[in-house]
């Protein structure tokens, strides 16, 4: 119980803290961080301020089942691209 009222604390205060700086670089850094695909351009500014919300309480909480979590993800990700690479090298030109 007393986890779940430290992360809605946070959770609470994070997302008052970006919702304020949204116009003050919150926007332009997330957009500088994104792939082109995900850029907000200044919009969806409820969706990312949520978004971050919940991934910064999570990490304040939580920081050890986060960096397994990062950590096993990359892992993978590096096996997908070894196992591409391995493929396309496979095939004829």
């Amino acid at each position: 119980m007393t986890i779940l009222i430290i992360w809605l604390i946070a959770f609470c205060l994070i997302a008052f803290f970006v919702h304020q700086g949204w116009n003050n670089g919150v926007s332009q850094k997330l957009d500088k961080i994104l792939p082109g695909f995900l850029k907000s351009h200044g919009d969806n500014r409820y969706l990312w301020v949520i978004a971050l919300a919940v991934l910064g309480a999570t990490a304040l909480v939580n920081p050890v089942d986060m960096l397994l979590v990062v950590l096993l993800l990359a892992v993978i990700g590096l096996i997908v691209m070894a196992l591409v690479n391995w493929v396309g090298n496979k095939t004829p030109h």
